[in-house]
């Protein structure tokens, strides 16, 4: 079995960020109360950027937040922050493809697996341990449902307008 679960290192930094934006609102809220030094627009402004920042991080920490493991022809999905597990075969599985963008001389990879029931999860090599064995089995597994590009032109094309 492969186990896929969260880095620890990325939920570390993500969380030192957010406890920065946390800070940084309580300062401002803190100084509006006791000094009012800015106008108000200002404190405003300040305070509706720092909590949308706030809270779109922790959405993406919750979102991202599950454990997955594949091997003896199963994909087991955890997702303990909503209670559930689901477990599929590889016969379940519709299409997957992995993205590869290449960014400051680091690559990052997605990937995206679909299965029957149109359900669907993303997993990527930043933010997952075990990435490239989990790829490397779904290519030896189940490589003909790997989309390539002409698929994907194929599948872009089929949807309704």
């Amino acid at each position: 079995m492969i186990y896929c679960r969260p880095k620890t290192k990325t939920y570390l930094a993500l969380g030192l960020v957010v406890v920065v934006l946390i800070s940084g609102l309580i300062y401002i809220l803190n100084h509006f109360a006791t000094q009012r030094s800015f106008g108000i627009a200002f404190y405003l402004i300040a305070s509706v950027i720092l909590t949308l920042a706030i809270l779109l991080l922790l959405v993406k920490m919750m979102a991202s937040y599950k454990f997955i493991s594949i091997g003896k022809e199963k994909i087991n999905i955890r997702l303990p922050l909503r209670g559930k597990s689901v477990s599929y075969g590889l016969e379940q599985v519709m299409l997957w493809d992995e993205e590869k963008v290449i960014s400051n001389k680091r690559e990052f990879k997605q990937l995206t697996l679909v299965f029957e029931d149109k359900d669907s999860f993303t997993l990527s090599n930043h933010e997952h341990s075990n990435y490239d064995e989990f790829t490397n089995y779904l290519w030896k597994k189940i490589p003909k449902k790997h989309v390539n590009k002409l698929k994907k032109i194929k599948i872009l094309q089929q949807k309704p307008q």
